[in-house]
């Protein structure tokens, strides 16, 4: 059973610190700043690649320092990830993270994870995040790939044209769900579910 509860954070609201400058470092990069391109990242590595360099110079929000991680790298850190494959490295940031209450996520470490980085679809505003429970990324990434395909481009007029229906309601919170449920159940049944078949 998954019983991870899943979240959207603001990345652009907190600070976040990116350890490892490789393959895996840059994938990592990448999925934060297309998800949510304001992130203040701060990313410390021995060796960066040049990808990463190149991000970071275009990208003010993104600080790199080339060097060893020191334990003063998290002070003022709430979200970490790991892109290291250095295990004992690992598990001794786990326990320092631990002590601050950091969230931390550890590249290809289920075990050493307090959340994980799902496969996202997104479509304008709508965001969809997917989850295995860590087991299997590759049926994730189908799942991605499938949902892309599924789901009409105009999707994101229609939520636009939703944010507008729901402003202009009248009546009090439940009158307002009702409507607003009503009017999405028909929305879905006419839309998606005819692409569907």
């Amino acid at each position: 059973m998954n019983t991870l509860f899943p979240i959207y954070v603001k990345l652009d609201q907190i600070n976040t610190l990116l350890i490892g400058g490789g393959a895996v470092g840059l994938e990592k990069l990448q999925a934060m700043l297309n998800n949510s391109p304001k992130a203040n990242i701060k990313i410390v590595a021995r060796e960066v690649s040049d990808a990463i360099v190149a991000l970071v110079d275009t990208n003010s929000r993104l600080s790199l320092e080339v060097r060893s991680f020191v334990e003063s790298d998290l002070t003022g850190i709430d979200l970490l990830i790991m892109a290291t494959n250095n295990p004992e490295f690992n598990e001794e940031v786990q326990q320092l993270a631990k002590e601050r209450h950091i969230l931390m996520n550890v590249a290809d470490k289920p075990a050493l994870c307090d959340f994980y980085l799902g496969s996202v679809v997104q479509k304008g505003n709508l965001k969809i995040g997917i989850s295995t429970n860590g087991k299997s990324p590759t049926i994730a990434k189908r799942l991605k790939e499938f949902l892309n395909d599924l789901l009409p481009e105009e999707i994101d007029e229609t939520l636009n044209l939703m944010a507008d229906y729901r402003n202009d309601l009248k009546g009090d919170f439940q009158q307002k769900i009702s409507t607003l449920n009503a009017h999405t159940e028909l929305l879905v049944k006419g839309g998606i579910h005819d692409r569907a078949n």
